[in-house]
């Protein structure tokens, strides 16, 4: 800034607008010269511009009425109040290996880098909720770094590698387009923007003040806008919209007042003992100033409230240790007693601060006072020690404002238009997600096209520089195309093998490949979330279905459903053996196993009855004519399908048998004629049965080892 450079800055409030006219001399401000002109109508609400109109004609008449002492003015600083207020952290780093010394200019675009990271950060939050764009409308420093060691400047140091780590806040589109536009239709270019509690407090509580917890409350008509000090920084920002109108609307609905009238006896109550006031009927009041707190009480209060909760909200839920309160707002009687009994402070650790404490400021013929004026003074210093200038350009048809680092890129504009460039690339084909022997791999599909950008109709690239007035064209690239492959491509075709011997014969085993959990072939596609799995034969019954799956069906265990019920019989199933020892299917297999089968007993109902054991039937053995005879009487009788069988029959698998036991009986003699025959011999007679060479009848019982006999008697003639 040369000597007595002036400084033009308006603070556009939610009641007035104020405009100053400051000369700085080294690091000293003087007031020049200050209008003050209040809005004709309601134009703005919670410090956002309503009506763009009015309040451009309002700056207009501030702007003249400066003209005509000190002539044209085209530039002014401005700042925002913090409706719908966003803060972002960012972290930058430079290298400094090399460098001779680190100077004003460098810590300055390293503060302004740390800014643009905080914006994109902030714009990639926002992409999934729509394109909504935030400004930056202003920065604290919160740390510097120096090879990674915190330092209290960067001011003439050297080392490898410098960082900063900034807290910057944020508007809305709408709100600083809104501002830019007022002083726009008044003939004024924005010079410089920053936050009305970043202007306050950087005039009001200098960094060597910020290591104690400080809450400072700018309470405008409109909105009460909160900043935080700790630790040596500001550590946060926040907005109520809650500020003076609503005082000025409790006096308006507590009496009966319309809006001007309200808003003429809440500035009396200020300065006068007592208050005097027509009401919409037409009868005139004059109240003592006590008891009209008393009855605008509760408006206090609710103004306390939120001002306090905010405060809590921005110190983790804790009281700080003292409040400063700045702008007209902060005149409402009783207001800083209530806000210190919220926060449980004493009273005297919560004041009003006004011009008097900004120690930058020298003393002027212009008589300035109170606190309403802070901000005002603040905005005019806070835009010449930390501006953030803008540069305007075109993306796509849309103008776009940046804050101007002075090394702008193409990216930069897209990233402020809501636009960021991995959104542009032409999307990769989508990928396959395949499951290979239990581990994910990805086949990627190919590339998309990097975006085609033009700056001002000539092939650009996303870093390229950009300056005011550049008009940007990009295009999205092509889209990648999705992947492909078959079971070839994913593992191999040259997969080892071994061989065994099966039956005596040489077999050569190959993997056993499956595509979700069925036989495959290599030559089979794959598709997204495929299982493809491969592995050899681990068990006899593994390789046996490979080589011939009919084999299934001859090693399938032999049923038989004896009186229905389903009884297996391992013994008539195939037999199997592993290197000539008995095995079973679940058996491991290597290489250079011999594996074979052999057929089971063959299943005849005789071997049915010994192998499970059953008593089929009963017998003795008794001798004859000096001839050993078996008598046997069967104890369980085999039906196939209503058919008696006999012990030579042969069972088939799946047969259904009916048993039938019969009850145990003795031999008795006349058994044995089952087994022989019995010849009367020639010219014989009667008979004679003998048991053992004694005499008995056919119903004699006989048992195991007994000798048996008939004798015959010669016939005699009479």
């Amino acid at each position: 800034m040369n000597a007595n450079e002036k400084v033009f800055a308006l603070d556009i409030g939610t009641r007035s607008v104020v405009g100053l006219l400051l000369e700085q001399s080294k690091e000293r401000f003087k007031v020049v010269d200050m209008v003050v002109k209040e809005h004709d109508e309601r134009a703005m609400l919670d410090g956002q511009i309503h009506d763009i109109l009015a309040v451009s004609k309002v700056i207009t008449y501030v702007k003249e009425q400066l003209e005509i002492k000190h002539g044209p003015l085209t530039k002014v600083c401005v700042a925002a109040a913090g409706r719908a207020l966003k803060t972002q952290t960012a972290y930058s780093t430079q290298d400094i290996k090399g460098k001779s010394v680190f100077t004003e200019e460098d810590i300055f675009l390293l503060e302004l880098a740390a800014v643009q990271e905080a914006q994109v950060h902030l714009l990639n939050d926002q992409m999934n909720d729509g394109p909504n764009q935030y400004f930056c409308v202003g920065y604290s420093v919160l740390r510097y770094y120096l090879d990674g060691q915190e330092i209290g400047s960067l001011l003439d140091q050297r080392g490898e590698l410098a960082a900063t780590e900034v807290i910057s806040t944020f508007l809305p589109k709408i709100v600083v387009e809104s501002l830019i536009s007022a002083l726009q239709r008044a003939e004024l270019e924005l010079e410089a923007l920053t936050l009305e509690p970043i202007a306050a407090i950087n005039v009001l509580i200098p960094p060597s003040m910020r290591r104690l917890n400080v809450a400072l409350v700018d309470i405008g008509a409109g909105t009460s806008d909160v900043a935080i000090t700790k630790e040596g920084t500001v550590t946060a920002y926040g907005m109520v919209p809650v500020a003076g109108d609503e005082i000025t609307e409790g006096i308006s609905d507590q009496f009966l007042l319309d809006f001007p009238e309200a808003e003429k006896a809440k500035r009396d109550l200020i300065s006068k003992e007592q208050v005097t006031f027509t009401d919409i009927l037409g009868f005139v009041h004059t109240l003592p100033k006590e008891q009209m707190v008393e009855h605008i009480l509760p408006s206090i209060k609710k103004l306390a409230k939120a001002i306090t909760d905010e405060i809590k909200r921005q110190n983790n839920k804790q009281s700080p240790k003292a409040v400063m309160l700045v702008g007209g707002g902060s005149l409402t009687p009783e207001l800083p007693a209530q806000i210190a009994s919220l926060l449980e402070l004493p009273e005297n650790r919560v004041a009003i601060r006004g011009v008097d404490a900004i120690q930058q400021l020298q003393d002027s013929d212009i008589i300035i006072n109170g606190p309403e004026f802070v901000t005002p003074i603040g905005i005019a210093i806070a835009a010449k020690q930390k501006p953030i200038e803008y540069v305007s350009v075109t993306v796509n048809d849309l103008q776009v404002r940046l804050f101007d680092v002075k090394k702008l890129t193409i990216g930069d504009s897209l990233l402020a238009a809501g636009i960021a460039i991995n959104k542009l690339v032409g999307r990769p084909g989508l990928a396959l997600m395949i499951e290979v022997n239990g581990k994910s791999i990805t086949l990627p599909g190919s590339f998309g096209d990097s975006p085609t950008i033009y700056k001002n109709g000539e092939l650009a690239q996303s870093y390229d520089s950009i300056k005011n007035g550049d008009v940007i064209e990009v295009k999205k690239g092509q889209d990648g195309i999705t992947a492909t492959a078959t079971l070839k491509e994913i593992i191999g075709e040259d997969l080892p093998s071994y061989s065994i011997i099966v039956n005596e014969k040489s077999i050569t085993v190959e993997p056993i490949l499956l595509l979700n959990e069925k036989l495959a072939s290599l030559e089979e596609k794959v598709s997204d979330r495929d299982k493809v799995s491969f592995h050899y034969p681990t068990t006899i019954k593994e390789l046996v279905s490979l080589k011939d799956a009919d084999l299934d069906e001859v090693f399938s265990p032999f049923i038989l459903y004896l009186n229905e019920k389903k009884t297996e019989i391992p013994q008539f199933s195939v037999q199997l053996f592993k290197n000539g020892w008995k095995a079973t299917f679940q058996d491991k297999v290597s290489p250079e196993d011999r594996i074979e089968w052999k057929k089971g007993t063959v299943p005849t109902v005789k071997t049915l009855a010994i192998i499970q054991n059953y008593e089929y039937k009963q017998e003795i053995s008794v001798t004859y004519k000096d001839k050993k005879l078996v008598l046997q009487k069967p104890l369980l009788e085999f039906y196939r399908n209503g058919v008696l069988l006999t012990e030579e029959d042969i069972l088939t698998n799946g047969d259904h048998l009916q048993l039938m036991v019969k009850r145990k009986e003795p031999f008795i003699f006349q058994d044995i004629f089952r087994v022989v025959d019995i010849e009367k011999p020639q010219g014989a007679g009667s008979f004679k049965l003998k048991r053992n060479e004694e005499e008995a009848s056919f119903y004699d019982l006989i048992q195991q080892g007994d000798t048996l006999d008939i004798q015959w008697e010669k016939k005699i003639n009479i």
